[in-house]
């Protein structure tokens, strides 16, 4: 316990808002120094406004007893912060980008309820931890997917029933197609969409399948994850 913060005084709100401030500027200094669509401006006032909303909990309960329900106001930023996330999320041809960014801002709101009820510990230790798998994780994630001996693959096909041959080839080649699934084309606006799991043995690698799928005059494209 680094001290207590949760008691009603000026100095700690002071320091539970300068506590908010830095940790939310902090967060979106590393978002923003990688362009993402949240930076440092935006995660900081969500970071400061979950807290002003805790510290206006706590000023109700002290001052209008029996009025304040500490979960409801905490509850409302919880969900709404979240319809802000959804505008961070872009879905482009067959990939989804920002979810991480739209988990941040959760969580940065997360962080300055947190802080504002005078959990200063929790906030820090969160915010952290966010910093460290933001930029560990997605190392170790590379490293797994490149031993991996799973690839996901999207083509675009003119007909659905070109896609026989081009599974025959895949099989006679030894890749195991693990999963698949057959859509509309995003990408071309005709044909079909396939997306296909894929196990690939040693003897087979993501080069040996891109050469089979290009080979087919009806695939349009191949797209991989």
């Amino acid at each position: 316990m680094i001290g207590n913060f949760a008691e009603w005084n000026i100095q700690n709100l002071c320091i539970r808002v300068a506590v908010s401030m830095i940790l939310g500027g902090v967060i979106g200094l590393d978002r923003g120094m990688k362009h993402r669509g949240a930076g440092t401006k935006t995660i900081t006032v969500v970071c400061l406004g979950a807290t002003l909303v805790m510290l206006t909990e706590q000023y109700i309960q002290i001052h209008f007893p029996g009025l304040a329900n500490m979960n409801r106001m905490a509850a409302q930023v919880i969900s709404g912060v979240g319809f802000i996330g959804v505008g961070t999320i872009i879905v482009s041809r067959h990939r989804v980008r920002g979810l991480t960014t739209a988990a941040t801002l959760w969580a940065s709101a997360c962080v300055g309820l947190a802080v504002g009820i005078g959990f200063v510990e929790g906030g820090v230790l969160v915010t952290v931890m966010m910093l460290l798998s933001l930029h560990i994780l997605p190392r170790v994630e590379h490293f797994a997917a490149r031993h991996s001996h799973y690839c996901n693959v999207f083509i675009d096909l003119e007909e659905s029933r070109d896609l026989h041959p081009v599974v025959k080839e895949l099989r006679d080649a030894g890749v195991v197609i693990d999963s698949m699934d057959m859509g509309e084309s995003r990408a071309a606006g005709v044909g079909v969409s396939v997306h296909m799991v894929l196990y690939l043995k040693k003897t087979a690698g993501r080069t040996l399948v891109y050469d089979i799928l290009m080979k087919s005059d009806k695939v349009m494209s191949v797209d991989f994850l």
